[in-house]
């Protein structure tokens, strides 16, 4: 099967077969268990470049091949953004120091299959500003997930997280989105992390994306830096994401890429 299998939308976006969620449940368990493995590492005096070495051999190790080493130039095996990093970080000789807090965002592709996740880890002690930040971002993700069912529409996602965030007196970034895949990295539809009820996209059994909200403490807006990656918060302000795949089945969305080890949060395990 390659990535013109199943029927595409009116919108363009792939339904893939019930056969297919197997193939994303075993890529999405690589990139989730990898992501377990490199908790044990992120500490205060730690590099970004190192714990992507140690991604990058994982990926090897494990007969798999990284989605990101290659894609338009980029090098690294993971996107390693700390503080107030939206997204994007390029992984390098960054020190973490204590009370630094960072997502880590890996994606393997896995007999064709590609598998897309991250999620927020903290070096040292995690201050009570962040440990709220990072709990918000976690539960606004949730709540997205809840939200993708059949017959719900993409702005019923955006919504949920929107209205949560901006609930808690944070905000939620616009300039990024997840996406969909399956057989290729990103394809439609976008899935942005704002809008309204009932408004984009219907959802239908066998769409296959990712959800991946990026909230701040300060304002929404972001800029790139002059690498063309790392995206920042323009009022410097912390910034959390976490990011699950997810295929729709009749009567929900099923996660591809739960941590194995009950680790997706930084305080869990």
């Amino acid at each position: 099967m390659d990535e013109t299998s199943g029927r595409l939308t009116k919108d363009g976006i792939r339904l893939h077969e019930a056969g297919d969620f197997a193939g994303m449940h075993k890529a999405g368990h690589l990139a989730a268990e990898i992501l377990d493995r490199i908790a044990e590492h992120v500490f205060p005096g730690q590099t970004t470049g190192a714990l992507d070495k140690l991604i990058t051999d994982w990926v090897v190790e494990a007969g798999a091949t990284s989605a990101t080493i290659g894609y338009r130039g980029y090098k690294h095996a993971s996107c390693i953004s700390v503080n107030h990093v939206v997204c994007h970080g390029i992984p390098g000789d960054k020190v973490l120091k204590d009370g630094d807090i960072l997502n880590i965002d890996v994606t393997v592709i896995v007999d064709g299959w590609f598998g897309d996740t991250s999620r927020m880890y903290v070096a040292g002690k995690l201050s009570r500003k962040a440990e709220r930040l990072i709990q918000v971002t976690h539960d606004a993700l949730m709540l997205g997930i809840e939200a993708a069912k059949p017959g719900n529409t993409f702005g019923d996602i955006g919504h949920a997280i929107q209205s949560y965030a901006e609930g808690q007196r944070m905000s939620v970034v616009r300039d990024f989105c997840g996406h969909g895949l399956g057989r290729v990295f990103h394809a439609p539809p976008n899935v942005v992390h704002f809008g309204r009820p009932g408004k984009g996209p219907v959802l239908e059994e066998g769409m296959f994306f990712t959800i991946e909200p990026m909230i701040n403490l300060g304002r929404p807006e972001t800029k790139v830096l002059s690498d063309q990656w790392t995206a920042v918060t323009r009022d410097k302000s912390l910034s959390a994401q976490f990011e699950h795949s997810v295929g729709i089945t009749a009567d929900g969305a099923e996660i591809f890429t739960l941590s194995p080890a009950g680790r997706f949060h930084p305080t869990w395990g």
